[in-house]
Order: structure tokens, then sequence, then C-alpha cells
């Protein structure tokens, strides 16, 4: 389904496709905080601040006086119906944090994951060439969700007959559900051990960022221990496979929605960086956008002041959406230029795996609207379903058609 003349550039309102945005998991508050900001109500019944413009909540992001690691207790403020170990990243505050992202950082770097771009090319390729002689598929189950795994597996040097054993695994701990805790925490647990057990040498390691930390972790000050190595790793296993998947998945079907997306970048390749920068700004990976601070000193925002020992939510997802930032913040906008969006984060807890998600986005988009440029999908839009928790909302399947 290609135009006379290809799109050299793609206006539209996200709103106007159905399914991508998750419903919220904060309820609002009438009654402003003591120093005069919004609230909002957490799923644990805790009360917190509501920041929403650009500039605020980046500027949480950014100061380290906010403080996470007081909200990962039992009865604390979260959108997560369980504490988590607290050696991960996302629970370290300064300056351990900074201890650990360092010893990580290189391998997740822009550099590191350039180099890794034809392997990534290379796993789309194989993948897209399986399915091409069909004429329809279901894109999300044959294709991406088994390519953003062995993406992984491969750079971690996870074997492949793993996979099966952990992979659901990692999908319940992201959705996070609260309707049965106790197997929650059985299924994290079982995820948790099995990593315990590649760092113990208990299972065979295939060569890969895990024997490489393995073998550097004596270099960080102090060195790594155990519980760290395992924490960094449940990040890099989890984030890297489902985190990518929620985000790519999504992104793919909304081109498809709207193919005039899809023939812009299958026609000028170039454009798929500025479309995927566009979209992910407007895509929330799941229900949340960032996890509550507590704020250890009283800090001045637009509107209002955040007092010592208030729980504050930066929400991310609502400064991506900020008219001042971004005019027409609905409208994707392919040759929009503004301020870095908020998805991954920013300062000290932006996302270590970012440039890992962009590159797979990337090659995977670069690959289907090459050889698949008549792709459609073969459902309407509003009849595809949803897989949605705390971290993940994505389609649960993407029938598609090649048009032969």
């Amino acid at each position: 389904m290609t135009t006379t003349t290809p799109p050299t550039s793609v206006r539209f309102d996200l709103r106007s496709i159905p399914g991508p945005m998750p419903p919220s998991m904060v309820t609002p508050l009438d009654d402003l905080s003591p120093g005069g900001l919004p609230q909002v109500v957490l799923p644990t019944g805790h009360t917190a601040v509501h920041l929403t413009a650009y500039p605020d909540v980046q500027k949480i992001l950014t100061d380290t006086s906010f403080i996470r690691s007081d909200t990962n207790v039992d009865d604390g403020p979260s959108f997560l119906p369980t504490v988590m170990p607290e050696e991960m990243l996302l629970n370290l505050d300064h300056p351990h944090h900074g201890r650990l992202k360092r010893f990580v950082a290189a391998a997740y770097s822009a550099n590191t994951m350039a180099a890794f771009a034809p392997t990534v090319r290379r796993i789309v390729s194989d993948a897209a060439d399986a399915l091409t002689p069909a004429s329809s598929f279901d894109l999300m189950t044959d294709l991406l969700e088994p390519l953003t795994i062995n993406v992984n597996a491969t750079y971690l040097g996870v074997p492949d007959d793993d996979i099966p054993g952990f992979r659901h695994l990692s999908r319940q701990m992201q959705l996070a559900h609260d309707t049965d805790i106790p197997q929650l925490l059985e299924d994290f647990w079982e995820l948790y051990h099995y990593l315990e057990d590649l760092i113990a040498g208990r299972r065979p390691l295939n060569d890969g960022l895990i024997k490489n930390l393995l073998a550097a972790r004596e270099e960080a000050t102090p060195p790594v221990t155990d519980g760290e190595y395992a924490a960094l790793l449940l990040g890099s296993l989890v984030g890297g496979d489902q985190n990518v998947l929620s985000e790519l998945s999504k992104i793919v079907f909304v081109a498809l929605s709207h193919h005039e997306l899809w023939e812009l970048m299958s026609t000028n390749p170039d454009s798929i960086p500025a479309v995927t920068e566009e979209l992910l700004r407007l895509l929330p990976l799941g229900k949340i956008s960032t996890f509550p601070r507590i704020a250890s000193r009283d800090v001045a925002v637009s509107g209002g002041t955040v007092r010592e020992g208030e729980t504050v939510y930066a929400d991310a997802h609502a400064a991506n959406r900020d008219p001042l930032v971004y005019p027409e913040p609905w409208i994707v906008d392919t040759s929009r230029t503004a301020k870095r969006h908020l998805q991954f984060g920013y300062g000290m807890h932006h996302c270590m795996g970012a440039a890992m998600a962009r590159l797979e986005i990337h090659e995977t988009l670069a690959v289907l609207t090459s050889t698949l440029p008549d792709l459609t999908l073969e459902t309407p839009a509003d009849g595809v379903q949803w897989d949605t928790g705390v971290l993940v909302h994505r389609p649960l399947s993407l029938p598609v058609t090649t048009g032969k």
C-alpha cells in the first residue's frame, strides 16, 4: 500500500489511534500540598506531590537530594506491590548508584552499541527472511517477541536453551500485578536465583557481557558483591528484553495503524531516528513513568515548593507532553525539533540501556520497512488486545498481511 508520492514528513494526532495509552495508576486529589502543588494518591495509598511540567520533572530527576531508597521499604510509597532488592540501580542513591553505574556504563554506551549494530541487523534480517514467504502472520509472536530476547541473550551471553525457563518470569516481573503477590514473589525469586546460578558458575555461559563483567568486578572500588552483580544483571536481563519489546511493538503498531508513517520510513530510511524519538516521547513504557522519590530538603519548583519529607512523583509522561516545550504535544510530527524527551529518565537514573533500545528499534524498523513496505494490519486497530501492567503495555498480537 504505497502512495504515488511518498511522504517527506508526517503529522497526526496520536489520540486518533486506539490502544497505545495505558490507564493511569494515580488518583488526583483536589487539595494542594502544603507547598501549593498538585497531589495524587499512589496505589499504596500514599499521597505524593505530582509534578508534570518539563522543567520541574527534569529538575527532580537530576537532584540527588530526592531519595529513592526510602520508598523501597515495607509499606513505603510505591507503584509496586512488593519491595525490590535494595542493590538494584533504580533503588540506589548517590553515591552508591554512581559506583555501580560506572561499572556497567561502558557496556551500554553509544559506541559499544554501534559496534553491536551489525549483529542486531543480522538477527533482525534472519527473522524477517523467515517470514517473508508468508502472506500473513502474527508480527508480535512470530518476530518481535523472539527478536528482543534473542538480541539480549546474544549480548549477555545467555544460552538459548535457558530462555524458555526464565523468559515468562521476566514478563511477570514487569507486569507486577497485585492480584497474586505470593506468586509474583515466587516468580521473581526464581528469576533472581537463576541469575545467582550464572554468577556462581553453576550454569554454563556463552561469551558476552555477563562473562566480561564477572572478569572485571574487582576493578570497582570496593569490588562488586554477588548481590550487587545479580541486581545489575536483573535490570539487564529484563529491561533489555521486556522494556525494548514494549516500546518497539507499540512503535510498529502505531506506524502500521497510520500507514503513512510506515511509508515514510520505507521510502526514506533516514527518517527512522526522528520517527523513533517522536514516538518514544509519546508512548509510555507502562502505567508509570518514574518511581516515587522522597525530598530530603525543601526545593522550589514552578507553582510552589516541594517540602522536605514529601513523596514526589515526577511524571515524565506528562512532561513529554508539556505544551510549553512541545507545541501541539499530542501531534506526532516527524519534523519536530525540541528538547530531548524524558522517556528514558534523566540524570543519575537515566536508563543505562537507552542506546541499546534505540539501536534495536532503528534496526528493526529499517529491516521491516525495507523488506515489507506493503505490510498492513490485518485487523482494525481497535481490535488489537493489549498486555498491560505497571511496566508493560504492548499488543498481545499483531496480525498482519503483506498484500501478496
